[in-house]
């Protein structure tokens, strides 16, 4: 399996998906300390709060609490466990596995540029001078990005665990069911998309509105994201403050549930004037393998389009098992080679029409924040003259990871590969994926609606 994946950076699911600008409201961390005792806040009815439009099954007969942000922080959850503890002399054996690994097969030469040596002297001197299993896996983390290639990571085997399982479409978590955009100079962190069945989707909380306060204290302070202060036990109450573009901000209290569900897409037929079927399929990630399926499904349910919108501006990369797929359904023959340090293979997909889904006129959408596979499958499909794209020119992340498992449950992705599509030989690495007609708008800022990058998809496809 191959993968694009950026620096993790999220607590649970979403730092496993190539993404570090989308988040997941999830459980805490693995690594938190319990608290035998959490102390809760009962809900009075103040002005901040209102009562919840959704109780999840279970929770009926609890109490409605709120959780203080530091009882939130060291809440366990049952389904999670710490990493395995390893000794110094298991330490320093995947150390220097993982650092031979990187000898061998990292995709530049010069290392990118970084003193890899002089990091390898320095990290392996502080494993050596002692380090707990939690310390141990922090100091891989940081070896690894120090690399500084913003693509390849290294994975704890907790990490290992619940990125499998996100893979696979089985995601685990409390919390209130979004995937999120931090905007931090607009104090704020923007929806992205909704899990079914979830509290957010029972509040009636859609794609580009924020939320602002949690419990009362800002989302966003000093400039930094705080999205830890939303975590809790599964049960207990969350009053936020909501804002959908061009309405008032309002209060909501949802209760926090045990999420069970893969990433979802958003599949809808646009109005139009003129009567014409113009699809939209908005594509999350490529790092769940239900995601095929479920394009599929929505391209069977729509049946023949006169046209179809791909919208791939959140699509922070993932897995080849996951890409490859969905180019089939829209494209196909030789589009591009894979290149390592001293070897090329190519990228070949075989038609798997869906509908009339390999003639039908395509738009796909992009941003800075389609990453890495997200990048890759937006540009072939320009590449192949298979689609226009709109949006904003992507920033340039397209390595190709492949992954090292270790005796540890540990996990090396390292950036082997890069890519080089067929037609126009172009290094997407520094030019980024430009679009060919540049409309887009802070995320934050417009709803689906009046969504100034659809609009100009649906103008450019003719209706």
């Amino acid at each position: 399996m191959k993968l694009y994946r950026l620096a993790l950076a999220l607590v649970i699911i979403s730092s496993l998906a190539c993404n570090t600008v989308t988040r997941a409201f999830t459980s805490p961390t693995p690594s938190a300390s319990p608290s035998p005792t959490p102390v809760v806040t009962e809900v009075t009815g103040t002005p901040t709060q209102s009562a919840p439009a959704y109780i999840p099954p279970g929770c009926e007969n609890v109490p409605l609490a709120t959780v203080p942000a530091a009882t939130a922080l060291a809440a366990p959850t049952p389904f999670l466990q710490g990493n395995p503890e390893i000794s110094k002399d298991a330490q320093l054996q995947v150390f220097d596995q993982v650092v031979q690994k990187v000898d061998d097969v990292y995709v530049y030469p010069d290392f990118n540029g970084v003193d890899w040596k002089g990091l390898v002297a320095k990290h392996r001197a502080n494993i050596e001078a002692g380090l707990d299993t939690e310390a141990f896996y922090t100091e891989m983390h940081t070896l690894i990005s120090d690399l500084s290639d913003d693509h390849s990571a290294f994975e704890s085997p907790v990490e290992v665990a619940a990125a499998d399982a996100e893979l696979a479409g089985s995601n685990d978590f409390v919390g209130i069911g979004i995937y999120f955009l931090p905007v931090p100079e607009r104090q704020r962190i923007s929806v992205i998309s909704v899990f079914p069945d979830s509290p957010a989707e029972h509040a009636g909380l859609k794609p580009h509105d924020s939320i602002l306060t949690v419990d009362g204290m800002p989302i966003v302070q000093n400039n930094q994201e705080m999205s830890f202060l939303v975590t809790g036990p599964e049960c207990s109450a969350v009053v936020l403050t909501v804002e959908t573009p061009g309405q008032s901000p309002r209060t909501l209290t949802l209760v926090r549930k045990r999420i069970q569900s893969p990433s979802v897409i958003e599949a809808t037929l646009l109005p139009t004037s003129d009567g014409s079927r113009i699809g939209y399929i908005f594509i999350p990630t490529f790092y769940d393998e239900t995601i095929p399926g479920q394009i599929r499904d929505a391209l069977n349910n729509f049946g023949m389009l006169d046209g179809l919108i791909l919208d791939n501006r959140m699509n922070g990369g993932g897995s080849s098992t996951v890409l490859e797929p969905v180019l089939s359904y829209f494209s196909s023959g030789l589009l591009g080679h894979y290149k390592s340090r001293h070897d090329s293979r190519p990228m070949e997909v075989n038609p798997d029409p869906i509908q009339n889904s390999q003639t039908v006129p395509l738009v796909v959408l992009v941003g800075k924040d389609t990453v890495s596979f997200g990048e890759v499958f937006s540009g072939v499909m320009k590449d192949s003259g298979r689609a226009k794209l709109v949006g904003e020119t992507t920033l340039g992340n397209v390595e190709v990871l492949h992954g090292y498992d270790f005796s540890d449950g540990s996990r090396l992705w390292i950036a082997e590969e890069t890519f080089t599509p067929e037609n126009s030989q172009a290094n997407w690495e520094q030019t980024g994926i430009v679009p060919d007609v540049q409309a887009d708008a802070p995320w934050d800022t417009f709803t689906f609606d009046n969504d100034p990058s659809v609009a100009a998809a649906v103008k450019l496809l003719g209706h």
